[in-house]
């Protein structure tokens, strides 16, 4: 895997040069490298609630001067929102020098009957925007080719270079033997760079890198300082298999994003059982023995595998970004790891940076 740097701008008004952002190359792709650190586009599809255009604006534009080229975006986030404002900001940068995911599986439709709703209402949905548009999933070929060409559409560029197939978990039969190859041939006729699935199961991804020829997969929430299923299926695949993988949900629903949890904090929607809030505080303790924050940590242990690539983090505003790029170069000391190996908090395989 290439590992190169890439040299940002400085942000306005910042007497400080932030440092330069590495790239990772995908094995089976080597000319397509991905800065190590990517921006979701979640927040800009009014995730949970609205996102105003000049946040978004500013949150791209921290990125791009930082050094940030890959950025992530799918119909799901807003009902196509994310796309249309990414694709909007994307369009001022030259092509080349960015690198673009999107995902596939659902399709939008409209639906003028549930105009008058919010997305919040719906247990498929999540974001602050209007219903006036409905999710269909679609996994058959047509489908497939159908959503690339609906993004193409939203986001007003030319061309996408890496397509997941977004959260088929509960069509995992149908994303192996039809979606991932419908992808592959948008692949082999140019269409598309790169392919493969992004979801929270790392068992499923582990199958897809496994039994198709997928790129690359994203994997949230599964391999993180606080839980590590990914290194038992999706990582040792993924070497195997010459995979590159990104990790989105780094900071497990928010749990990471702090020094210490919140009063009232979630995990995958629902409060926090307390012996998981017993085992962050315990990493932080550690944390602070040695001089760093958790969310620090947190984003630096998984660059420690070398099948991880990128790493993917949301942000609603300028200072989230900021606040990303600072954690990103912070240096971690060996002896926390191996503290942390020590209490049993993280596994004695786990590799570190």
């Amino acid at each position: 895997m290439a590992v190169s740097s890439a040299s940002p701008g400085t942000r306005a008004g910042c007497a400080d040069t932030l440092p330069s952002m590495h790239t990772r190359s995908l094995p089976k792709v080597p000319d397509l490298a991905l800065t190590t650190l990517g921006l979701g586009g979640a927040q800009a599809g009014n995730l949970a609630r609205p996102q105003s255009e000049e946040d978004v604006a500013a949150a791209w534009q921290t990125a791009w001067d930082a050094g940030i080229r890959y950025v992530d975006t799918a119909p799901h986030y807003g009902l196509g929102l994310s796309e249309r404002r990414l694709g909007a900001l994307l369009r001022e940068r030259p092509r080349e020098q960015f690198v673009l995911s999107t995902k596939v599986g659902r399709v939008l439709e409209p639906s003028p009957e549930t105009a008058d709703r919010s997305d919040l209402d719906d247990p498929a949905g999540g974001f602050a925007v209007a219903a006036d548009t409905r999710r269909r999933w679609d996994l058959s070929r047509d489908g497939i080719r159908r959503s690339i060409e609906d993004s193409l559409q939203r986001l007003g560029l030319d061309r996408i270079d890496i397509a997941y197939l977004h959260d088929p978990e509960d069509r995992m039969d149908e994303a192996v033997s039809t979606a991932l190859p419908a992808l592959a041939e948008l692949r082999d006729e140019g269409v598309l760079r790169a392919v493969g699935a992004g979801m929270n199961f790392s068992d499923h991804l582990a199958r897809i890198v496994t039994e198709t020829d997928a790129d690359v997969v994203m994997c949230a929430g599964r391999y993180t300082l606080l839980e590590q299923p990914a290194l038992a299926d999706l990582l040792p695949a993924a070497v195997a298999n010459g995979v590159g993988v990104v990790v989105a949900g780094v900071y497990n629903s928010g749990l990471l994003a702090r020094r210490r949890p919140r009063e009232g904090a979630t995990y995958n929607y629902a409060p926090a059982p307390q012996p998981l809030l017993d085992r962050v505080h315990a990493i932080a303790d550690a944390c602070e023995r040695h001089g760093v924050s958790l969310p620090e940590a947190a984003l630096a242990f998984v660059t420690g595998h070398q099948a991880v690539v990128s790493t993917v983090v949301g942000a609603r505003d300028a200072a989230d970004v900021t606040d990303a790029v600072e954690r990103s170069s912070v240096e971690i000391p060996s002896a926390l790891w191996d503290d942390l190996r020590g209490a049993g908090l993280i596994p004695d395989d786990a590799p570190t940076p």
